[in-house]
């Protein structure tokens, strides 16, 4: 029988979510910051002596040691850098807003260990404003996501039309098209938002906070409305997270 060569590597990461295996392990997903979306058993955690299995939740920013496994790596060793859930949990529009920024980069990260640094700054970055509350829950969510998507090669067309790159600004917006359209190719269906929910949109990929917190709550909830739609249609299906934001 061919002997399984197994190494053993260090990385950081968060934490996107967990699942019970059998009596006594758990299997966490993690976002690292070199070797991108890692799959490990934590081994023991879920009993009352682990002493890491706290520092293995949702939310949390870890140091891991991990053995990789044919199927499944091995966590050796958990070290807690900052644990983001006790805050987040806290407040509830930043723990729904911290949910969907999980699941997110979870769909987004389809092959795991493919690096994605772009993507776990983000994450980290998103947390520690939740937990800060320095901005709205639902502004941070949703610059989050389009940044997520600017990463993913999916950056929506805020200014120029997003079919001939006419410049703009463009009174409608296409979610197929991938954002903002001129007259000429507007298709059938093309929404006509608020000029001001753009200026919000851009502002939030550009990180302009001053003009985003300034931003109306129309202008926020049509903005919303426009970033969930793009998101869910280059995933080709929703996320369950998003139903669950509160955005008041």
């Amino acid at each position: 029988m061919a002997t399984v060569h197994k190494s053993l590597y260090r990385d950081e990461g968060i934490v996107l979510r967990t699942q019970k295996l059998g009596e006594a392990d758990r299997i966490v997903t993690v976002l690292t910051r070199r070797h991108g979306k890692v799959r490990a058993v934590a081994k023991g955690v879920r009993r009352t002596k682990s002493k890491f299995g706290a520092r293995l939740e949702p939310f949390s920013h870890v140091d891991l040691q991990l053995w990789t496994g044919r199927s499944l790596d091995i966590v050796s060793q958990a070290e807690s850098i900052r644990a983001y859930g006790s805050g987040i949990a806290a407040d509830y529009p930043a723990y729904t807003a911290g949910t969907a920024v999980l699941e997110t980069a979870d769909r987004l990260t389809v092959e795991e260990k493919e690096p994605s640094l772009r993507l776990f700054l983000l994450v980290v970055g998103a947390l520690r404003t939740l937990t800060e509350g320095t901005h709205a829950s639902g502004l941070v969510l949703d610059a989050f996501l389009l940044r997520a998507m600017s990463v993913a090669g999916w950056e929506p067309a805020l200014g120029d039309c997003a079919r001939c790159a006419e410049p703009g600004p463009h009174r409608h917006f296409s979610v197929p098209a991938g954002g903002t359209v001129c007259p000429a190719c507007r298709p059938t269906g093309a929404a006509t938002p608020n000029q001001l929910t753009i200026e919000l949109l851009e502002a939030l990929l550009s990180g302009d906070w001053n003009i985003a917190d300034a931003s109306q709550q129309a202008q926020r909830r049509e903005g919303s409305g426009l970033v969930a739609a793009l998101l869910q249609w280059h995933l080709e299906r929703g996320l369950r997270s998003l139903a669950l934001v509160d955005r008041s």
